[in-house]
C-alpha cells in the first residue's frame, strides 16, 4: 500500500469511528443514561443492541488504524508505531468488553421483568452499568484513548507527517481528555458538561486529521526533511 492509499485508509478509518461513536453511544444512552431501569432495557433491546453493534464497530475501526499506519509510523519511530497499536488494541479489548456487559444487561432486565419481584435484578443491573461507566468513562479516558492519542500526535510532531499545529492540537486535546478521565476517576458525573467540554478539542481534532489524511495526505517531503536533519545531527 502506497502511502497516498495509507493516509486515505486511515483517514475513513477516523470517521467511521467517530460516526460510530457519535451515534452509538446516544443509542446507548437513550435507554441505560440517567434514571432509566430495567424494564427500559427490555423495552428497547433492539436499540440498545444497536447502539453496542456501533461500538464494535468502532472497536474494529481503532484497531485497524493503528495496524494501517504502523509500516509508515515505524520508518520514523518504531517505539510509538509499536506503543500507538498496543494502545488501540487495548482500547477495542475495553469495547468489546463493554459491549458484552451491555447484552448481558439485555437478559437480566428480561429476567427482571419476568420475575416476581425483580430486585435482585436490579443490583445485578446496576453492577454492570457501573462497571461500564468505569471502564468507559473513566478507565478508557484517562489511561487509554487519551495515551494512544498521545503517542500518536508525538509521532506525527516528531516526523511532521502532517502539519504541527495539528499534531499540537491533538497534543493539548488528548491532555485535556486526560484530565476529563481522571475527574471521572475521582468523582465528576460521567457525560456531564465538564466532561464533554474537556473531551470535545481532541474529538474535533480527529474529525480535522481524517479529513486532512483524506484529502491531503502524508507530507512525505517535510518528513524526509526531517530524517534527514536528524541523522545529520546524529553524525554530528
Amino acid at each position: 500500500m502506497t502511502d497516498r492509499a495509507t493516509s486515505r485508509v486511515v483517514g475513513t478509518l477516523f470517521l467511521v469511528a467517530t460516526i460510530a461513536g457519535l451515534i452509538g453511544l446516544p443509542l446507548q444512552e437513550s435507554v441505560v443514561g440517567g434514571d432509566h431501569d430495567l424494564s427500559a432495557v427490555s423495552a428497547h433491546s433492539d436499540r440498545l443492541a444497536t447502539g453496542v453493534l456501533l461500538q464494535l464497530i468502532m472497536g474494529i475501526a481503532v484497531v485497524s488504524i493503528a495496524v494501517v499506519i504502523y509500516p509508515v509510523l515505524r520508518r520514523h519511530t518504531e517505539r510509538l508505531a509499536m506503543g500507538y497499536v498496543v494502545a488501540r488494541a487495548l482500547e477495542a479489548v475495553i469495547y468489546i468488553l463493554g459491549g458484552a456487559g451491555l447484552l448481558a444487561l439485555i437478559t437480566v432486565s428480561e429476567e427482571s421483568v419476568a420475575a416476581a419481584d425483580g430486585t435482585p435484578y436490579a443490583a445485578l443491573g446496576d453492577l454492570v452499568l457501573a462497571q461500564r461507566d468505569w471502564a468507559g468513562h473513566a478507565i478508557l479516558d484517562a489511561a487509554v484513548f487519551s495515551i494512544g492519542a498521545l503517542v500518536l500526535n508525538t509521532a506525527f510532531f516528531r516526523s511532521r507527517l502532517v502539519p504541527r499545529w495539528l499534531s499540537l492540537w491533538g497534543l493539548a486535546g488528548a491532555a485535556a481528555y486526560l484530565t476529563a478521565g481522571l475527574m471521572v476517576m475521582y468523582g465528576l458525573e460521567p457525560l456531564s458538561t465538564p466532561q464533554v467540554v474537556l473531551e470535545a478539542p481532541l474529538g474535533l481534532q480527529e474529525i480535522a486529521l481524517a479529513l486532512w489524511l483524506i484529502v491531503k495526505g502524508f507530507d512525505t517531503q517535510a518528513a524526509a526533511r526531517t530524517v534527514a536533519s536528524n541523522a545529520g545531527l546524529t553524525t554530528y
